[in-house]
């Protein structure tokens, strides 16, 4: 028997997790599976894409049927197929893609293509029912450092973004150098709890005056020449102080850029997106900042903020509404600007 509700399937296999959700009216969770490789890839120290992509093809099928039996539907019930297309590594979004077509051709359901860093844009929308279009977002994670002006559910427009790293690359640098666990966002993040954050001074980067852009490559370097430079001397590095040190100046850069984005922009509504949203010193001061600004802050559930499938199921429900469904010719975009519209370059791909 048919659902009453509205039901979006979402698959997600942008880098190392292997996950599908499923989401009645875009915003009610039924399921949400996540099969994790991070123990596989810690003893490399970061994501081999090759090992990636093979677990995402052993992964696939299991993670799909628990997805369908803790939902309690059936596929039939199923309105929409989503499906991340880019940005991410190449074989990894091929794993999802190729088994989100082949899902679609055997149940005769349309497939919707999604763009990752929007999906996780709007994980935030899941939780806060009341929020809509236009908002300012502060996404960041481990490849994207970014400040959007969300105009609406399918636009999306640059406000400033990293010159160089990223800052969830800056941390996963400083805590390779520090001796710290893969991966290295939660590791600082734990490390920096037990340390003074006063203790060793890394500058704030705020480049011209008025910009919105970020630059993370000036603190990751000065936090490793640090810590290259005591062990040279022959002194113990206190890893809890430099660890909380690094993570306070980032941390400084985020929030202040946010704010300067939610001025300029003329909103009071900021939505926190990206993999280390979850950092806990982020989310608190960033929380502080808000309310001291009056501005109405979105921060998704931990589970939210780093890859899953729910975000992606939800873009897709939003993007359906519009109209914009993707057809079997669906490729992958590895590098891609959230400002590319997918839909465009899926029929530019299929026209050339």
């Amino acid at each position: 028997m048919k659902h009453e509700r509205h039901i979006t399937l979402g698959i997600e296999t942008s880098c190392d997790e292997t996950a599908v959700a499923i989401l009645a009216d875009g915003r009610d969770i039924l399921s949400n599976v996540i099969s994790s490789q991070i123990d596989i890839h810690r003893a490399y120290g970061g994501v081999v894409p090759e090992i990636a992509s093979r677990h995402h093809l052993q992964n696939m099928n299991p993670v799909f049927e628990t997805a369908l039996a803790e939902a309690g539907i059936d596929l039939h019930d199923v309105d929409e197929i989503g499906v991340a297309a880019g940005p991410g590594l190449a074989g990894a979004l091929l794993m999802g893609t190729a088994f989100a077509k082949a899902v679609a051709l055997a149940a005769g359901k349309p497939l919707v293509a999604v763009h990752h860093i929007q999906a996780h844009i709007m994980a935030g929308l899941i939780e806060r029912p009341d929020i809509e279009p236009p908002f300012v977002s502060l996404v960041v994670s481990g490849g994207h450092t970014h400040l959007i002006a969300v105009e609406g559910y399918n636009r999306f427009r640059i406000l400033g973004q990293t010159r160089d790293d990223a800052a969830g690359e800056a941390f996963d640098k400083v805590a390779r150098v520090l001796g710290l666990e893969y991966p290295g966002g939660p590791a600082i993040d734990k490390a920096a709890r037990k340390g003074d954050p006063a203790a060793v001074h890394f500058k704030r980067v705020y480049l011209e005056k008025g910009s919105l852009d970020f630059s993370f490559s000036g603190i990751k370097t000065a936090a490793v020449n640090h810590v290259h430079a005591e062990r040279q001397r022959g002194r113990a590095v206190n890893v809890s102080d430099v660890a909380a040190s690094f993570q306070a100046a980032a941390v400084d850069v985020l929030v202040d850029k946010a704010l300067m984005a939610l001025s300029q922009a003329g909103s009071d509504v900021l939505v926190l997106a990206g993999g280390v949203a979850s950092n806990s010193l982020l989310r608190e001061n960033l929380k502080a900042a808000c309310t001291a600004a009056g501005v109405d802050l979105c921060i998704p559930s931990p589970v939210l903020c780093t890859d899953n499938a729910a975000m992606v199921a939800c873009a897709a429900y939003h993007k359906q509404r519009l109209g914009l469904y993707s057809d079997l010719y669906l490729d992958v975009w590895p590098r891609l600007s959230i400002e590319t519209d997918l839909d465009l370059l899926d029929a530019r791909a299929k026209a050339g």
